[in-house]
């Protein structure tokens, strides 16, 4: 892949699933941003839906993903300023996304305006 290459990770995996699937999507999403970090490729990683209730339980040390997320942490772009309204998710220290205008909310992350970036958009 070439050098230019981006890449956003959306979590939307829900952690009060308490299930191997969403802790499973959440660990590879931390990963694949590792390795695109690792690689020097432009990554950044977005929380939406019911996944805005991650990085507060990822804030913890005693989180199993703790040490993974503190070594992708500066690629967190935000958190779903609508999602998170909705699902009742602590956002403090994160900024909100909001650059797609859906009527009735808050806002949300623009796949649009990520794939005009440049950006390849992986979800989890």
């Amino acid at each position: 892949m070439k050098n230019d290459a981006k890449t956003a990770l959306i979590i939307l995996s829900d952690p009060n699933s308490n299930s191997d699937d969403a802790n499973g999507k959440l660990f590879n999403a931390l990963a694949a941003a590792y390795d695109f970090k690792q690689a020097n490729q432009e990554v950044t990683i977005l929380f939406q839906g019911a996944g805005t209730r991650w990085p507060a339980l990822l804030e913890k040390a005693d989180s199993p993903f703790y040490g993974l997320f503190e070594a992708v942490k500066d690629k967190v772009q935000g958190v779903s300023c609508g999602c998170a309204n909705v699902f009742g998710a602590d956002t403090t220290g994160y900024d909100l996304i909001s650059t797609n205008a859906i009527p009735g909310t808050s806002g949300l992350p623009s796949f649009v305006q990520l794939q005009e970036e440049g950006y390849q958009i992986i979800t989890f």
